[in-house]
């Protein structure tokens, strides 16, 4: 037990032990991060600049880019670093710092899923009542209450984590410091802190699916109502991109998270983590923007004046 308490680094194996395949894989996530910086960034910035977008509703989008930005950033510089490295280690206070911002930025990427459909719930169920409802103050309130779920949750594991002794061998089967196979190498026994991962994660998870489907059952219910083909067209296609981004976010991450012992190999898992570590955060600004008339029109205005 002393010597299990003297780790202080982490091995991550990666993806692959391939030189060929890792520089390939290098090129891939490069790649994958300079769009997701450009096109969520660039968002945020058409967002400030168009004055026909400061609503609520793109209020928590430009939010949701920025946040996107925080989470791919703490897990794709790292795996490009390590890609290029022979020695594929993360000190236990750098693992444990990125294990920490994850869980802030996961849980804050599921509270701000929850704030948009609430957002859409207001807008069309009551959109007489929209902007005295959707105040600028109340939409702070909210983002603010994002990141602090994220940080009430995060305390609360690393709390746990911190207090736990690490066995020999140091190795980390998978490309970032994530949680599972870091309680798999702990030699005290880890079952408090499953419990209080399971908990915290389980109740953000399901407090925001749960306003995700109350919103958007009164939301069906009023679009039935609404007369004409137009309005119903209207108003399914103002939630389109929102419950596409639902749906790809929880339903990998429930995966990952919440069917063991549906994940098959490692490798399957790895890839599951890839899709919502990296490529859901470089998709989230085309989803909200390629069916978005809204976006396009304030984009090629911005564009006719800079030129």
């Amino acid at each position: 037990m002393e010597n299990s308490s003297v780790v202080t680094d982490f091995i991550l194996l990666g993806m692959t032990d391939n030189p060929q395949l890792e520089i390939l894989l290098f090129g891939v996530f490069l790649i994958v991060y300079i769009v997701t910086l450009l096109g969520n960034l660039g968002l945020v910035v058409l967002i400030r600049l168009s004055s026909r977008l400061h609503t609520p509703m793109y209020f928590f989008l430009s939010n949701l880019s920025f946040l996107d930005v925080c989470f791919s950033s703490i897990t794709i510089p790292k795996t490009l670093a390590n890609l290029l490295s022979k020695l594929k280690d993360v000190s236990f206070l750098g693992c444990v710092t990125q294990m920490g911002l994850f869980i802030v930025f996961a849980s804050a990427e599921c509270n701000f899923l929850a704030s948009m459909a609430y957002d859409r719930y207001t807008a069309i169920c009551h959109p007489l009542l929209y902007h005295i409802t959707m105040t600028r103050v109340r939409c702070l309130l909210l983002v603010a209450g994002c990141y602090l779920g994220g940080l009430v949750n995060m305390v609360a594991v690393m709390t746990s984590i911190t207090q736990l002794s690490f066995c020999q061998p140091r190795i980390l089967p998978h490309f970032f410091c994530d949680i599972p196979p870091l309680l798999a190498l702990a030699c005290s026994d880890p079952w408090d802190t499953q419990i209080l991962v399971a908990g915290c994660g389980g109740f953000t998870l399901v407090t925001s699916i749960v306003v995700i489907l109350a919103s958007y059952m009164f939301i069906l219910l009023t679009i039935l109502g609404i007369p004409s083909a137009s309005g119903k067209q209207k108003a399914f296609s103002t939630c389109a991109s929102h419950l596409t981004a639902v749906g790809l976010y929880y339903g990998t991450t429930m995966y990952t998270y919440l069917l063991p012992s549906r994940r098959g190999s490692q490798t399957g898992n790895q890839m599951v983590s890839v899709f919502y570590t990296m490529v859901i955060p470089m998709l989230n600004p085309l989803i909200y923007s390629l069916r978005n008339q809204e976006v396009k029109v304030a984009l090629q205005k911005i564009l006719r004046h800079s030129s």
